[in-house]
């Protein structure tokens, strides 16, 4: 005799076992119009009197261009699993020792003014971009909404890209950049190591020239994360003789000025944690990098 568990499986045979677990928990499972929410216990085979119900989910209508929130934060979507942001650079993603307001602050001041359905969800973390990076990010609503997407991170099925302008150019059109990285003592920076060690970790970035600017030395990129370190574009693109046109930490002799990094995540594609439905949002260049586009482009005689 299976468990529960071992019948949803059998039933869903691509679904990852963190998440039918959480199917269950949730009440989404039936078996002969009863919901049963342990996975462990004991049943024959239930044929097809199993069931995966729906989950009712409520988006709110954040309009096709999304809601500011902030000067500094637009709200794409809304639901009780998961937000999507698009941060401003200049913005930290999630609360810091110092106190300085974050986005996480911005969307959990935000519920409270919401319709009622929306004041019980809890802005938690998931991942975070650096504070002078701008583009999209997730929070979760629920701790088992966060637990999903957080595996989603892990197993490297959430996928990232993002878009920088960096001096010098490749070798290749397009690449993959595998390297160790090893934080310092105090955790705000980030260098590659040329073997594994216990406190170093692998970072996979894979990179395509979308334009090049000869005249000014740039390569604009499109990156896509494998892994997600912290500044793990920044110190790779730098390693690889690509530093980021205006980083402040890893370009340490910058030939071109500009006040941030010139980092934007633009495509943020992930599973939704209750409807098991893939979901892919954008975010455009901000005005800043658009300007530092036009600026880099040959001018017109």
């Amino acid at each position: 005799m299976n468990t529960l568990l071992d019948w949803l499986l059998a039933r869903y045979p691509d679904t990852p076992r963190t998440r039918a677990k959480q199917w269950i928990a949730a009440g989404r499972v039936s078996v002969a119009g009863v919901v049963i929410r342990q996975p462990h216990k004991q049943l024959p085979d239930p044929g097809n009197t199993l069931a995966l119900l729906d989950r009712n989910t409520i988006s709110l209508n954040c309009g096709p261009n999304g809601m500011a929130i902030h000067e500094k934060l637009i709200l794409l979507h809304l639901d009780s699993s998961l937000a999507i942001v698009n941060k401003a650079a200049g913005l930290l993603s999630v609360p810091a020792p110092t106190g300085e307001i974050s986005a996480q602050d911005i969307l959990a001041a935000k519920l409270r003014t919401l319709p009622p359905v929306y004041r019980r969800l809890e802005a938690l973390v998931v991942h975070r971009i650096d504070f002078y990076t701008s583009g999209l990010f997730c929070m979760a609503m629920n701790p088992s909404a966060r637990a999903n997407l957080i595996e989603q991170v892990s197993e490297h099925t959430m996928q990232r890209e993002y878009i920088a302008f960096v001096e010098g150019r490749p070798r290749q059109p397009k690449g993959t950049w595998r390297d160790w990285l090893k934080l310092n003592q105090d955790e705000t920076e980030q260098t590659i190591v040329t073997a594994s060690t216990d406190d170093a970790m692998e970072s996979i970035t894979h990179y395509e020239v979308v334009a090049e600017f000869p005249r000014a030395g740039v390569v604009k990129l499109r990156l896509r994360l494998e892994t997600g370190r912290r500044h793990q574009i920044r110190v790779q693109a730098t390693h690889a003789g690509l530093p980021l046109v205006g980083d402040r930490k890893y370009n340490r002799h910058p030939r071109l000025r500009f006040p941030r990094q010139a980092l934007h995540a633009t495509s943020l594609a992930l599973t939704h944690p209750e409807l098991n439905r893939r979901m892919t949002f954008t975010a455009p260049l901000p005005d800043d990098l658009r300007r530092l586009e036009d600026m880099l482009k040959p001018s017109r005689t």
